[in-house]
């Protein structure tokens, strides 16, 4: 021991025999805890403790005995005294038992008459709060208020003390321009003090109320300042604050300002601006008189529907399986010779738009029977001389129309008569309709090729004020006359930047549907009680596609390491569905659907044994290694360069949910030493023009919903993934040659464990998407795989 504890020690132990202290063994011990690693004293013999500021809320609580003169001076810290309520005796008599900090478990005694004052230690937090909130020091005063709150909440003088300070801070923030911060500190003040100067506060809270109104409304933020004046005049109604009077009344003439100008924008047959005045009118002020009749008014002469939606469409395919909204949107223009309506449990449940199938029980023989009196123009036109003329030409080879699964299906085609054509297969097929799956156009009828044939054309792009030219709103209006008075005569398609634009939007009426929904906002909004959400039956699979002749993409061993290097389960629970949980949502081993449910129908082409490869970065970069020496070692035996490792290239559609999905993947490839470049593809397009070359694999969202004919689709030659794998042309060989649904299972469950070892396509995960609309639109229908599915059945009530 150095001298200097050894002159301490003797110090020390001089004293506490002067204060009368009765434990003799223990003085040592005392002493010796006096110097901390931070050198900090719980004992002396004279003066006071030092002053340690903000460090005090770092120190163990304790209390602080002050020795009188008489018995020798000095101070020591304790651990705090047991006093009932924590107040020290008026006229103490006898001893004082305490433990100093530092020696607990050995308990020491003082005769009180040696004791000159005790600082409590709520006391010394009260006063070092009240010393800073003099100073207008507030954030250095709430530490130490909040531990009064919390653990001395009976303390006298605390409700005094936290009310000053909300008072004063309130006064601060607001002289420092902090508008909203001053609202939510003199809101705390009245809730938790409503006696503290009630004038006061009550007059500073309604002019604070007022400013913020002003700048949301010159912001044009009037949904969050409607917001805040209905919790103002609901949580205040007994203060009647002024501001809540001034600007009920100002969004009252707002409204009515808007309702006129609706008013004069119907006169005008300006019905589409009329629509979006009267709805703002509404929005603002829900019992406007004549507000609510007159928007009855505007939807029974004009009807129209706004849709929100994450992805636009620039290509119009109803049958396109990798482009959610060519797919959405083709369907508003497009009929199809064959449409799936839904899935039954063998495979998917499909309508012949122009009459009625019958099928020869050894599945060999079908007819289609052509029925004009029970279809409506233009359809009722089609002959069968001009379907078998079709289906013909897709037999071909050579011809445009070319569909090598359908040449391999049928043997002949015979003309029954004008109304029934009839096809001989080459073997037994399961669901030989799934193969027609063709757009109808205007040409079958005698129109230009690409002519629509459903019930709405695109209209010139146009904004909600009508300037032309806003590609973000894309309307769709109807070609002929209305099949009900109710049918929309406009469906307006408005692109969101985000989901939770949408789901504000919706809410808010701004919108009337919502196409896709992030699946954590379709949880969050089934809460609504003015919106629906509603689940599509058929979920779409994820999975990235390699898109280009990268070498190091073209090896199984590098596509296997990919895989291990991506969380998917991770990315899928906390990105995507954000730690809510979703049935049906789950990380995938193949590129087929796994269904929603167990034992569900839909899950016929998914083999539940397989499970998907786990998130393994140790081993994604030994594979890394072992493919770069495979292909080190390939190239020296041909006398050739090893390929050079360049950036990965990542495609995305321009939608949120791909786009935070993509993110998460680079960071994590990156974990690999890969570099990895992110490419959003323009607006409408969801894969990558090969000839082009801007990326190298893409991030696909597909509607594999009929594996039986997506199977190749997916994974044949012509396919997206244009794979030249062997074992997978083997195995979609042997799937088209099925002869029944067994076989079909068995083969389609091949298919998937020969894509699990080959990986032509890198599966992600399966998404059960939804939709969500306003409850005042009815005719939506159920169990709808298309959104525009029963469009024409749409009818907006109030």
């Amino acid at each position: 021991m150095t001298n200097r504890k050894r002159c301490i020690r003797r110090t020390g132990c001089a004293a506490l025999r002067r204060v009368g202290v009765c434990v003799s063994m223990m003085l040592c011990l005392v002493v010796t805890s006096q110097v901390t690693h931070a050198q900090r004293l719980d004992y002396a013999e004279q003066g006071t403790p030092p002053d340690p500021g903000l460090e005090l809320l770092q120190e163990e609580p304790h209390d602080i005995i002050f020795f009188t003169e008489e018995a020798g001076g000095g101070w020591a810290r304790t651990l705090p005294l047991d006093f009932p309520g924590r107040r020290p005796p008026s006229n103490p008599d006898g001893d004082l038992r305490f433990q100093v900090l530092g020696v607990e478990g050995k308990e020491m005694m003082a005769k009180w008459k040696a004791i000159a004052k005790i600082d409590l230690w709520e006391v010394k937090l009260e006063k070092e709060a009240r010393e800073r909130i003099a100073a207008g020091d507030f954030v250095g005063a709430y530490p130490f208020l909040s531990v009064l709150i919390r653990d001395f909440p009976n303390q006298k003088g605390l409700r005094e003390l936290r009310s000053g300070f909300l008072w004063q801070d309130a006064i601060s923030r607001a002289k420092r321009g902090e508008i909203a911060a001053t609202l939510a500190m003199l809101e705390e003040l009245r809730r938790y003090a409503p006696e503290y100067q009630p004038r006061s506060v009550v007059r500073a809270l309604s002019g604070t109320a007022d400013r913020l109104m002003q700048q949301l409304v010159d912001a044009g933020k009037l949904d969050l300042a409607q917001q805040m004046l209905a919790r103002l005049e609901k949580e205040y109604q007994n203060d009647r604050l002024d501001a809540v009077t001034k600007w009920n009344k100002n969004f009252f003439d707002m409204a009515s300002r808007k309702r006129d100008e609706a008013i004069a924008a119907r006169d005008a047959d300006d019905f589409r601006l009329a629509r979006k005045l009267v709805r703002e009118a509404i929005y603002l002020e829900p019992d406007l008189p004549g507000a609510k009749a007159l928007m009855r008014q505007i939807h029974e002469i004009y009807p129209m529907v706004n849709v929100g939606v994450l992805q636009s469409a620039t290509v119009l395919e109803p049958t396109r399986i990798d482009n959610w909204a060519a797919r959405r949107a083709g369907r508003l223009m497009y009929r199809t010779l064959f449409e799936i309506q839904g899935a039954g449990p063998e495979g998917g449940e499909y309508d012949f738009i122009f009459g009625d199938t019958e099928m020869s029980p050894d599945r060999m023989h079908f007819d289609l029977l052509i029925e004009p009196e029970k279809v409506k123009p233009p359809l009722d036109k089609i002959r069968g001389f001009y379907l078998a003329d079709v289906m013909a030409k897709r037999a071909i080879p050579g011809s445009p129309d070319y569909f090598a699964p359908w040449a391999a299906a049928v043997h002949s085609i015979e003309l029954v008569g004008p109304s029934q054509v009839g096809f001989n297969l080459r073997r037994p097929h399961v669901l030989p309709i799934s193969l027609l799956q063709i757009s109808v156009d205007g040409s079958w009828f005698g129109g230009q090729p690409g002519s629509p044939t459903g019930d709405y054309r695109p209209d010139k792009p146009t904004d909600p004020d009508g300037k032309a030219g806003d590609s973000e709103v894309v309307r769709y209006v109807l070609r002929s006359e209305p099949k009900t008075p109710t049918q929309p005569r406009e469906i307006v398609e408005t692109r969101l930047l985000s989901g939770s634009e949408g789901v504000g939007r919706l809410l808010q009426g701004e919108v009337d549907v919502l196409d896709q929904l992030f699946p954590a906002d379709a949880i969050r909004l089934s809460k609504s009680k003015s919106v629906k959400v509603v689940k599509y039956p058929l979920p779409t699979v994820h999975m990235l596609v390699p898109c280009s002749d990268h070498p190091y993409l073209a090896e199984r061993t590098f596509r296997r390491a990919l895989l291990y290097g991506i969380n998917r389960q991770d990315i899928l629970s906390g990105e995507l569905l954000e730690g809510l949980q979703s049935e049906g949502c789950r990380v995938l081993s193949g590129p087929f659907p796994a269904g929603i449910e167990l034992n569900d129908p839909l899950g016929y082409a998914y083999d539940q044994n397989i499970d998907p490869r786990p998130y393994e970065p140790p081993l994604a970069k030994l594979l890394l290694a072992m493919n770069f020496n495979q292909m080190k070692s390939f190239a020296a035996r041909s006398k050739k360069e090893v390929a050079e490792m360049t950036p990965i290239r990542l495609a995305f559609p321009a939608d949120n949910l791909s786009r935070v999905a993509c993110e998460a993947i680079r960071s994590q490839w990156e974990l690999l030493d890969l570099e990895v470049e992110l490419v959003e593809l323009p607006i409408g397009r969801t894969f990558p023009d090969r000839e082009e070359n801007i990326a190298d694999i893409v991030y696909v969202s597909a509607a594999v919903w009929e594996p039986v004919i997506d199977a190749r689709r997916v994974l044949g030659p012509e396919g997206m993934a244009q794979s030249s794998d062997q074992l997978v042309g083997l195995g979609l060989r042997r799937l088209e040659e099925a002869k029944n649904w067994r076989e079909v299972r068995d083969r389609l469950l091949d298919l998937h464990a020969i894509s699990h070892h080959e990986l032509p396509v890198l599966p992600l995960w399966q998404m059960v998407d939804s939709y969500a609309y306003r409850r005042e639109l009815v005719g939506m229908g159920s169990d709808i795989v298309s959104l525009y599915q029963n469009a024409s059945n749409w009818r907006l009530g109030q």
